[in-house]
Order: C-alpha cells, then sequence, then structure tokens
C-alpha cells in the first residue's frame, strides 16, 4: 500500500515537473542562440525544444541585425512542434507582445514613446515602436505640412500615442504634439528673455502678402509689411528673402498668445522728423507715383514721405476722369506742396497748382469782345460748349445764338464738331467760367437802327402784318408792334383793319428798351402831341377858334 502511494506522488512529481519546464503555446519564452546559418538562428527554448528565426526578425526598422550565438533571447512560442519536430517561434511576435505591454502602459501614463517612420501609406506613415506598429496620420508630423517626409524615415524620434486598440491591434500616434509642446516650452523661454525695444537678430523663415515670420531663436514674430520700412512696400519680397538674417525690433509682444510683432523701420530714422522743414508750403518738388486709386494718387517725395494728389487737385480742366488717366504709375511728376499733417503723417500735393490757371492765361490774352474760333465740344438744352485755348470750354447761351427768333429754334442747326466764331462776353476765371456770343459777331441791328433815335422822335415805319390786338411794323429792320389803343386818339379810328400791309405811317417813340430789343410806337402820341404843338403856336380853345379852325390854319401854313 504504501509503494503505491510512493508511486503517486512520483507520478506528480514528474508531471508538475513537466508543466514546469514545458514552455506553453502562445506566450513569450526565453530562449539562448545556439547556432547561426542560412539567415536563420536556431534558438534553444527549453525541454529540448528548438526553432527557427529570420535573423532579419532581430533587427530594427534601417537597421542591420544585432544577433549572436550564445544571446539570450525572448520569443513567441506559437506551436511547440512542427512536421519537422521544431518548435514554431517568432521573434516578431515576442517584440510585438512585450511593445503592446510597455505601449499599453505609457499610454496609461500618458509618456512618450520611441519610435521610427519606416513606410508611407495611404493618409499617413507607419511608424515601427519596438516591435509594434503604429500609424501616422500626415497631419500629425509636423506643425506645418510637410511636403517631404524622407529625412524623417528611420529616425528615431519621440512620438505621443493618441489613441490605441490592442483587440484591433491600432494605435495612433503623434509627432506634432511632441513638436509643440517642446515649441511651446521653447517659445515661453525665448520669450521670457526679450523685451520691448529690443533690437534682436533673425533669419526670414516665411514671406506672405502682409508681411514676413522671422525665427527669433524657436519663436516666431512677425514683421508687417508696413514696418518693413518708411517708404511704401508694396510686397515683402521687394527686400527681404527666406534664409535671410536681419536685425529686427521688438515692438509689442504679447505674453498671452505669445505672439511678437516686429519691426525694421524703426531701427532706422524717421523720414518724418524732417519733412515739416524741408517741404514748406507752396514749394514744388519733383516725385514718383507709386500708387493710383480712384481718388488721387499717390507721389512718394522722398523714401519714407508719401503725399496724396486728391483728383481734384490733378488738372483744371479734367474733371471727371480717373486718376490713371492723367498720371502712371512710377511716373516723375512736378507737384506743390498744399498741406502738412505731421500728426496723421500726411501730405496734401497739387498737380493743377504748378501749371498756371487757363481761365487766367485766357483772360489776360482774350479779353472781352475778343472774337475766338472754337469747335462744338457739346450741345445742351440752355447753349452750346465750344472749345478753346488752353483745354479748356466757353459757353455759347441759347440767348447769344442770334437776334432773331429764339435760340431754341436755331441751336438744332448746329452740330457737335461744327466750327464757330464767337467774341468773348465774359471770363469769370473764379468760377472758371467763359461766356461767349455767336450772334455778336454781326452787330446789333436793333442798336444800328434806333441808334439816333431817342423818345418822342417821330419815325415813319411800314405795316408788315394786321392782327386783332394792333398792327406790327418795321423800322429800319427793327420789328415793333403798336397796340390798337394807340393806332388813333379817336376811339372810333383804333381798327388795325383801316390799315393794309405795305403802308407807310407816321408814329411817336414812347420808349426804347434795348434788353427786349423793342420801339414802343404810338400814333395815338404823335397825334396828341402834334394837336398840342398846333395850339401853342395857333391859339387855345379858348379864344373861340375850333380845334378844326386850328388844325386847318396849321395845315395851310405848313402847306405855304
Amino acid at each position: 500500500m504504501a509503494q503505491n502511494v510512493s508511486m503517486d506522488e512520483f507520478e506528480a512529481l514528474l508531471n508538475e515537473s513537466f508543466e514546469i519546464d514545458t514552455p506553453q503555446e502562445g506566450s513569450v519564452v526565453k530562449g539562448k542562440v545556439i547556432a547561426i546559418e542560412a539567415g536563420q538562428a536556431i534558438i534553444d527554448v527549453g525541454y529540448k525544444m528548438e526553432g527557427r528565426v529570420d535573423v532579419k526578425e532581430f533587427a530594427n526598422p534601417g537597421e542591420a541585425p544585432e544577433i549572436n550565438v550564445g544571446d539570450e533571447v525572448e520569443v513567441f512560442l506559437r506551436s511547440s512542434e512542427n512536421a519537422r519536430g521544431e518548435a514554431v517561434i517568432s521573434r516578431e511576435m515576442a517584440r510585438r507582445e512585450e511593445a503592446w505591454d510597455r505601449l499599453e502602459k505609457a499610454y496609461a501614463d500618458e509618456e512618450r514613446v520611441e519610435g521610427a517612420i519606416f513606410g508611407r501609406v495611404k493618409g499617413g506613415f507607419t511608424v515601427d515602436l519596438g516591435g509594434a506598429v503604429a500609424f501616422l496620420p500626415g497631419s500629425q508630423v509636423d506643425v506645418r505640412p510637410v511636403r517631404d517626409a524622407g529625412p524623417l524615415m528611420g529616425l528615431k524620434q519621440p512620438f505621443q500615442i493618441l489613441k490605441m486598440d490592442r483587440r484591433r491591434g491600432n494605435i495612433v500616434v503623434s509627432r506634432r504634439a511632441i513638436l509643440e509642446e517642446s515649441r511651446a516650452e521653447q517659445r515661453a523661454e525665448v520669450i521670457g528673455n526679450l523685451t520691448e525695444g529690443q533690437e534682436v537678430d533673425g533669419v526670414v523663415k516665411n514671406i506672405t502678402e502682409y508681411g514676413a515670420f522671422v525665427d527669433l531663436g524657436g519663436v516666431d514674430g512677425l514683421l508687417h509689411v508696413t514696418d518693413m520700412a518708411w517708404r511704401r512696400v508694396n510686397h515683402p519680397s521687394e527686400i527681404l528673402t527666406i534664409g535671410e538674417t536681419i536685425k529686427v525690433q521688438v515692438i509689442k509682444i504679447n505674453k498671452d498668445t505669445h505672439r511678437i510683432s516686429l519691426g525694421m523701420k524703426q531701427l532706422q530714422e524717421d523720414p518724418w522728423d524732417a519733412v515739416a522743414a524741408k517741404y514748406a508750403l507752396d514749394t514744388t518738388h519733383t516725385g514718383r507715383v507709386t500708387n493710383i486709386t480712384d481718388y488721387g494718387a499717390f507721389v512718394e517725395l522722398e523714401a519714407g514721405v508719401e503725399g496724396l494728389v486728391h483728383v481734384s487737385e490733378m488738372s483744371w480742366t479734367k474733371k471727371n476722369v480717373h486718376p490713371g488717366k492723367i498720371v502712371s504709375t512710377s511716373q516723375e511728376v512736378e507737384v506743390m506742396v498744399l498741406e502738412i499733417d505731421e500728426s496723421k503723417r500726411r501730405v496734401s500735393l497739387g498737380l493743377k497748382q504748378t501749371q498756371r490757371n487757363p481761365w487766367e492765361v485766357f483772360a489776360e490774352s482774350h479779353p472781352e469782345g475778343t472774337e475766338v474760333e472754337g469747335e462744338v465740344k457739346n450741345i445742351t438744352e440752355f447753349g452750346l460748349f465750344v472749345g478753346l485755348e488752353g483745354d479748356i470750354d466757353g459757353m455759347v447761351h441759347l440767348s447769344d445764338l442770334t437776334w432773331e427768333g429764339r435760340g431754341e429754334d436755331v441751336i438744332g442747326d448746329f452740330r457737335k464738331g461744327d466750327m464757330v466764331n464767337a467774341k468773348v462776353t465774359e471770363v469769370d476765371v473764379e468760377k472758371e467760367r467763359i461766356s461767349l456770343s455767336i450772334k455778336a459777331m454781326d452787330g446789333d441791328p436793333f442798336q444800328d437802327a434806333v441808334g439816333g433815335v431817342k423818345r418822342g422822335t417821330i419815325v415813319t415805319v411800314e405795316v408788315t402784318k394786321i392782327e386783332d390786338g394792333g398792327i406790327e411794323v418795321d423800322y429800319e429792320g427793327a420789328k415793333s408792334f403798336i397796340r390798337r389803343s394807340d393806332l388813333s386818339r379817336d376811339r372810333a379810328e383804333q381798327r388795325p383793319e383801316r390799315f393794309g400791309v405795305g403802308d407807310k405811317i407816321d408814329a411817336r417813340v414812347t420808349n426804347i428798351d434795348a434788353k427786349t430789343r423793342r420801339l414802343g410806337l404810338s400814333i395815338k402820341a404823335r397825334e396828341i402831341a402834334e394837336e398840342k404843338e398846333a395850339v401853342e403856336q395857333f391859339g387855345s380853345s379858348d379864344s373861340g377858334a375850333s380845334l378844326g379852325d386850328i388844325l386847318g390854319a396849321a395845315l395851310n401854313k405848313d402847306d405855304e
């Protein structure tokens, strides 16, 4: 009985020893390299089990394998025996299991892990984390987009694990997070050593439309285009190149956002310090047109000093044209200083002031009454505009087109481009107006006709038209109208129809209106005047003589 117990105990001990010495499949075991042949390492994993592993499984990405006879290594036991009676083992799977344990701990502790980029896949890259393969998205490679990742391949460097799932075998890492963290630390240190107003050296890192980013040794500062030079800079590339080392001044530091504003022009002398003394009011200077806008043109007087020639100060005669029609960019022009505002750093310039006012020149050479010839430039409802010397226009009002009739009736006879002769009647330099008269070229027929006529004069006129209200008559080419009430002293004779066209009659001048160019005539006034004169000469009605007697005596005297 005792012997049987001993045999049971022995069997139990034997089985226990088998369990202890025999490695468990699907686990990582330790082994010893006993030989290397045909690119494979032969490894003894215990209990008289040997397996083969490709030597390349002992190499890190981009490196040569390091494995020698006698080295102790860990391998993954996939199967205790294959068809050849050898154990099926894998160094790569062992490294992967070991790596996952290590990476899970690092992920939980939010620690960095070391790895090397070894391949490119869709959307990013593959990274070897010491046995486990992780995915590095393209957006997580660097703080800025990377066009060529060649220099990063195979290089051991730290990564941050963003996400991992052991069951699915997924690991996502970021290189950018490491760079941003390091950069933030470096920025904080650099910014802590900077002060506003400090002069530092920097390297131009990037150039944009609005300025340039300058590396100050781990931290970037923005050099805005307006702070590059006192003069106008259209694009930063005019004065900077990428990689160039420049001296800049720290203008402002934002401690919260870590943004740094830099300036180059602040290290140069401000040309505005001498502007008032150098560019006195009403003095003329030569400058270069740097920019043209809808409201004027900017002219550079010197580097850093620009003035605006407003569109209203560009030309005496071209009032409603774009400044680009008058000047062009880079053109050298002569300008006059009109105003300086040092507080706003503005200079108002004039282009037309460097030339004489064409209306003043015209007034000096063309006094009133001067005859001129010009082309009809425009026709409006109130008259004609005629082009004159000095690129200016004169206006012929409707009332100055003709002596006879209305201007509205004859303006249709004119066309643009017609050459006309006229006389200057007025020049208003202040209002920039020139008045012309076409009808004045022929003289005033009314003045010619009534030049020697005075009020009270008896004139002989010819009847030209019979109307209900009176008769129209002509005197030496001057038209007049005798109203019905002025046709006779006797009411019964105040009948227009008793006259005929072509009749010659005498009438008394009652009024001369040069403005309306009309003669006031009256037959009635003439008869009354004749009666009065006869009474004075031949006695009054009080003496007993009748009016007929008096007039008869006067007429007899006239016959004698």
